[in-house]
């Protein structure tokens, strides 16, 4: 298994570095470095973090600022290529402020693809979950069709955040749901009566209030909170009572594990098909 897992990423390797001689255009990578400890890098994100014919790119909230997503990379004992660009996404909700950052951070990737240069876009968490990477593979996809867009998968912060807590995200016939905290509270109680695990992220806005539910439907003994994932600076607290009136860090997010919902019958196996199909 080793060896044959070996030989499909050294294909998987060699045919984009045959796509990026034969043809005019680069591949861009989305390479998901995980949330923060160097040691959830994949092994397919840290070999292509070693290429040296690749540009790399990641992002920043503005011009200046440090880049978390690089700062996992160099910590991983990753040297900085000296070809690399960072891209500005700034924290705002504003649509057309962020239309006008896309375009420009595309713009920007693209110029090397056309170069025939592959561009590595590096994001923490995973590129495919609530992540910079999927507005600008959008954006440079519209910009120009038919570009080669790869995406490598990571280990997102919830999924650490399960793992360091020794809690099961999901257990037999369970239900998830994974959801920003800032669609409000009256969604978050119509989701426990429908799922036996939340994930909240980002729940620093609305924390008072989601403990205040969470006490009134009996909820807080089965909750946990973590703030930054899976980094040097990662905070678990399991009496989220205490967090009430504390400002905590953007990137928090809460586990509640809901174990007296109702749930309905569930179908299992195969449908059988109807005699007169």
């Amino acid at each position: 298994m080793v060896h044959e897992d070996s030989e499909h990423r050294a294909t998987q390797q060699s045919d984009c570095a045959v796509a990026s001689h034969t043809r005019s255009q680069g591949c861009l990578f989305g390479v998901s470095l995980g949330p923060g400890d160097p040691g959830l890098i994949t092994r397919r994100a840290f070999e292509l973090l070693q290429r040296t014919d690749a540009y790399w790119s990641y992002p920043v909230r503005k011009k200046g600022a440090d880049s978390f997503a690089l700062q996992i990379a160099l910590e991983a004992g990753l040297g900085l290529p000296a070809e690399h660009m960072p891209l500005v996404f700034p924290m705002t909700h504003d649509a057309e402020i962020l239309a006008g950052y896309w375009l420009r951070a595309a713009e920007t990737v693209l110029a090397r693809l056309r170069e025939g240069r592959d561009v590595l876009f590096l994001a923490e968490g995973d590129v495919s979950t609530y992540s910079t990477f999927i507005h600008l593979a959008r954006t440079v996809s519209a910009l120009e069709p038919g570009i080669d867009i790869q995406t490598v998968a990571g280990v997102p912060s919830f999924n650490a955040a399960a793992a360091r807590l020794g809690m099961p995200l999901a257990d037999s016939d369970e239900t998830v749901a994974i959801v920003p905290a800032g669609y409000g509270i009256e969604l978050i109680e119509r989701l426990l009566d429908d799922f036996d695990t939340l994930v909240l992220l980002k729940v620093k806005p609305l924390l008072d209030d989601i403990l205040d539910l969470l006490e009134r439907r009996g909820l807080l003994p089965h909750a946990a909170f973590v703030e930054k994932a899976g980094t040097p600076a990662e905070r678990v607290e399991r009496d989220v009572a205490r967090l009430r009136g504390e400002k905590v860090n953007y990137l928090s997010l809460l586990l509640v594990k809901n174990p007296e919902r109702p749930r309905g019958e569930l179908r299992r196996g195969c449908r059988k098909k109807r005699e007169d199909a």
